[in-house]
C-alpha cells in the first residue's frame, strides 16, 4: 500500500511562486508515489478575520489553482476542512491532551500575536493542536512542511506518542518531508524574510496567478545588491535569492547559471528570469481561467473530496472516542 501524505493551505492571500517551488510543483509527482490528500485549510485561516466573501472566493480560487497544477481528484483527495466535522471534533480531544507549556513555546503564536496584536485570540493559541487533528486523522506518514511549520509537526508527534502511550497504538507518527531545494524562497524586496502569501505588499512575491506585464515589472523592481555579478554569496542576498528562484523553476544547477551569466548585468538576467516566470505559469493560469468558468464541476468535486475524506476521519475519530471512553 501506498504511504499516506497529507497536506493543507489556508486560503489567505495569495499562493505565490515560493509556495510552488516549495511545495505545489512537486505535488503533482508525488500523487503518483503517495496516497494524497489536499486540504484547503479554512478553519486556521479564520485565526485572523476574514472577509466571508473573500474567505469563499479563495477557497474556490485555491482549489481550482491545485487542479490547475496537476492535481488529480481521481488519484488525490480534495476537500476543504471544515467540510469534514471530525477536524474540529478531534482537535477539542486532542486539546486535552495538550500541555499550555508545549504551546506556549510555539514560536509561530510569539510572531502573530506581534503581528496581530489586536487580535491575539484563543484560536490563535491552539492553532497547533487544530493542525495536529488534521494529521491524526489520516493515519498520515508524510508532511510536506516548511521550516517555519517544523516545530508544529514536532508536537504533532508528542501528542500521537503521548494518546498511543495512554490508550493504545491508535495514531500513525508522521514523518516531515521538507524539499531539499527551493525550501525558502525569499521577499523580493527584503531577501532577509521569506516569501509570504499573505504579505500586505503585493511587490514582495510573485502570485501564480499574476499577469506577465505583472511579474515582469515586480522582477524589474526585486531589491539585487551593489556589484554586478550574478552569482550566489551570503553578502548578496538579492540576487542570491534571485538565482534561486531561477534554478528551482529551470532545474539548471547554480554554478551552471552563474557561469551562464557570466559578464552579463543585472537586467538581462532580470529579464530573463521574467520569461521563464511567465512561461511556466501560462499553462497554469490557461488551466485555471477554464476551471473557473465551471464551478459546477468545482462544486462536484469539493463533495467527493469530503465524503471520502470524511469517511476516512470519521474511522480514525470513533476509534479515538471508544479508547477514551465515550459511549
Amino acid at each position: 500500500m501506498k504511504k499516506t501524505l497529507l497536506s493543507g493551505v489556508a486560503p489567505t492571500g495569495n499562493l505565490t511562486i515560493g509556495n510552488y517551488i516549495g511545495a505545489l510543483k512537486n505535488w503533482k509527482e508525488m500523487q503518483r508515489q503517495y496516497d494524497c490528500l489536499f486540504m484547503v485549510v479554512d478553519m486556521h485561516a479564520i485565526t485572523i478575520h476574514q472577509d466571508p466573501s473573500s474567505l469563499r472566493s479563495r477557497c474556490l480560487s485555491f482549489v481550482s489553482q491545485y487542479l490547475a497544477l496537476g492535481i488529480e481528484p481521481k488519484e488525490s483527495t480534495i476537500f476543504i476542512q471544515s467540510h469534514v466535522s471530525a477536524h474540529a471534533e478531534l482537535a477539542w480531544i486532542l486539546n486535552c491532551f495538550t500541555y499550555m507549556g508545549e504551546l506556549n513555546r510555539m514560536t509561530q503564536f510569539k510572531n502573530k500575536t506581534k503581528k496581530y496584536s489586536s487580535n491575539i485570540n484563543a484560536g490563535l493559541y491552539v492553532y497547533p493542536v487544530l493542525m495536529a487533528a488534521d494529521i491524526l486523522l489520516y493515519q498520515t506518514d508524510i508532511v510536506p512542511i516548511g521550516d517555519d511549520q517544523r516545530q508544529h509537526l514536532e508536537l504533532t508527534r508528542d501528542i500521537a506518542v503521548r494518546f498511543n502511550n495512554l490508550y493504545g497504538k491508535v495514531f500513525q507518527i508522521p514523518e516531515p518531508y521538507i524539499s531539499k531545494v527551493g525550501a525558502r524562497i525569499m521577499s523580493l524586496l527584503d531577501p532577509k524574510s521569506k516569501m509570504d502569501k499573505s504579505d500586505h505588499n503585493f511587490n514582495n512575491y510573485i502570485a501564480l496567478l499574476d499577469e506577465p506585464s505583472v511579474v515582469l515589472k515586480k522582477i524589474r523592481q526585486a531589491i539585487t545588491d551593489s556589484g554586478t555579478e550574478i552569482k550566489v554569496d551570503k553578502s548578496k542576498l538579492g540576487i542570491s535569492n534571485l538565482l534561486t528562484v531561477y534554478s528551482c523553476l529551470s532545474g539548471m544547477p547554480i554554478p551552471k547559471l552563474e557561469e551562464q551569466f557570466k559578464g552579463k548585468n543585472y537586467t538581462a538576467f532580470k529579464k530573463e528570469l521574467a520569461e521563464l516566470i511567465i512561461e511556466i505559469l501560462r499553462p497554469i493560469q490557461n488551466k485555471y481561467k477554464k476551471l473557473m468558468d465551471n464551478k459546477d464541476y468545482i462544486s462536484t468535486i469539493l463533495k467527493q473530496g469530503a465524503k471520502k475524506a470524511g469517511e476516512r476521519a470519521d474511522r480514525i475519530l470513533k476509534k479515538v472516542q471508544e479508547r477514551i471512553g465515550f459511549i
